[in-house]
């Protein structure tokens, strides 16, 4: 295998590395809870919704929830589901 080619497996491997460090970060998290927040207050705002800044909790904490269930499932699915396939 070339110089060349070895050099871009490795920048490959390396951009990969870091998208799933991203998918599974704390500040990516954190981006879409905030923005699903101001989005949600927003919409509740222009419907008329009383308490809407506090009503648009309930949106970005089912979102922070279902992301720390996550892991439990995804190891779920690969120790039980996933391996029958095979």
């Amino acid at each position: 295998m070339s110089q060349n080619a070895l050099s871009d497996i490795q920048q490959r491997n390396a951009r990969v590395e870091a998208d799933k460090a991203w998918e599974t970060s704390w500040v990516r998290r954190t981006c879409i809870a905030i923005m699903t927040y101001i989005i949600a207050a927003f919409y509740m705002r222009y419907v008329g919704l009383n308490n809407a800044l506090l009503g648009a909790f309930v949106p970005t904490g089912g979102y922070l929830l279902s992301t720390l269930s996550l892991p439990l499932a995804k190891t779920y699915w690969l120790n039980n589901i996933y391996k029958k396939q095979d």
